[in-house]
């Protein structure tokens, strides 16, 4: 029960954290959702960078309960995969193929990039 609720205060967090974001990104936000582009991607390199450099063998390791709490909690009720899909198909909706291209692509290639940016330095910071 205790890694429940470690991933349970892990997600109540994340989820503020992005509803914070998204409304700081408002102003920025006309045409794309940048709120939720931004928010994928810091978190797809937190959730890559988090992992290697806490994992058991690592330089710096911590609990699993810790891990749970960042990688599963806050990394999974900061992130949100299904925000992009609606945002994505109501951009199509309306006509704007480009645009919703246009955040599908980005979304995909930053958030992959990012993952391996978060891999990489914390393999680095690992050695």
């Amino acid at each position: 029960m205790t890694a429940t609720l470690w991933v349970a205060f892990g997600g109540a967090l994340g989820t503020v954290l992005r509803y914070w974001l998204s409304l700081l990104m408002v102003p920025v936000s006309k045409n794309l959702p940048w709120g939720t582009i931004l928010i994928n991607i810091v978190g797809s390199f937190v959730i890559a960078f988090f992992g290697v450099i806490t994992f058991a063998e690592a330089k710096w390791p911590v609990s699993e309960n810790i891990r749970l709490f960042v990688m599963v909690g806050i990394c999974g009720g900061f992130t949100t995969f299904s925000s992009f899909s609606l945002q994505s198909f109501e951009l199509l909706k309306k006509g704007a193929v480009g645009e919703a291209f246009f955040n599908i692509i980005i979304s995909v290639v930053f958030c992959l990039f990012a993952t391996a940016l978060g891999f990489y330095l914390g393999s680095k910071i690992n050695h």
